[in-house]
């Protein structure tokens, strides 16, 4: 579930709590399929000793730079989240791999669903460069999303969840921004007039702003939702018009919000506001 607004939030929580500098003394992995990139031996060995020199972000990736040059990539799909604490916090069965580090503390990985993954990759630029487009740079702008989208039959929706066109936007961010430029998910790229997709250029930096200002979308109380490395849920959930709110009037029109499955997603829309063209 983390998307860009979330995984933003973890950075800047992780870097507000002085990670950069810090020496990794000790690495314990609890579930070896969490590392994706090495043994957990290996990936204890080339760790142990290494100084984290930057962390950042990349789309929806966790991006930590260490002292002998490479990187470890986080991606923490549905349910992982980390957690800052001494060593006496007793240990939870979903913690699977813990980062010991020279302040004493331990940086713990929690995932509940097991799909969140640790990538130990020589360069992480190289690592990440078939991801596209960073939606709140400066290279992001709407020529840019309009020669992405010419001439594309594939669905507004899918285009959004393309990692290699625009990186950092999943399904609830998706549902939103299609929802403040007025189009309809299941609407093919190629018939996005060049207004709308000034529409959706714009709409897709405000729902994604709006997200970070709320420290990102925590939904319900599930132990397995997000929470920023202070175990704070997010709070953008209170300023969601579509994701989430189907049966409940459109903000905007009064019309019942409707679900549909899209490339096996949930997808939620306002049927009257966001009209498929033919």
């Amino acid at each position: 579930m983390p998307e860009l607004p979330e995984v933003q939030t973890l950075v800047d929580d992780l870097c507000h709590r002085a990670l950069v500098g810090q020496t990794i003394s000790d690495v314990q992995v609890t579930w070896p399929r969490s590392i994706a990139s090495h043994t957990p031996a290996d990936f204890r060995h080339q760790l142990t000793g290494q100084t984290l020199t930057a962390i950042r972000r990349r789309a929806k990736y966790l991006v930590m730079e260490l002292s002998s040059g490479w990187g470890l990539l986080v991606h923490l799909r549905m349910t992982g989240k980390f957690d800052l604490c001494d060593p006496v916090k007793p240990r939870d069965i979903h913690e699977h791999v813990i980062l010991c580090l020279g302040s004493g503390q331990e940086l713990r990985f929690h995932d509940t669903r097991k799909f969140g993954r640790f990538s130990l990759v020589p360069d992480t630029v190289g690592a990440l460069s078939h991801l596209g487009v960073e939606p709140l740079s400066p290279e992001f702008t709407p020529e840019v999303l309009g020669r992405l989208l010419a001439g594309r039959n594939t669905m507004l929706k899918s285009f959004l969840l393309d990692q290699t066109k625009v990186a950092g936007i999943g399904n609830i961010y998706a549902d939103e921004a299609l929802f403040e430029a007025r189009l309809h998910p299941a609407n093919p790229c190629r018939l996005v007039a060049a207004e709308q997709v000034a529409s959706l250029h714009g709409a897709i930096i405000m729902v994604l702003q709006r997200g970070l200002r709320n420290m990102g979308t925590s939904l319900g109380t599930s132990k397995g939702n997000f929470y920023s490395v202070a175990g704070r849920p997010g709070r953008n959930e209170d300023e969601l018009k579509v994701f989430r709110r189907t049966g409940t009037p459109c903000c905007a029109c009064g019309t019942t919000i409707e679900r549909i499955i899209l490339i096996q997603r949930s997808t939620h829309f306002c049927p009257l506001c966001q009209p498929l063209l033919a």
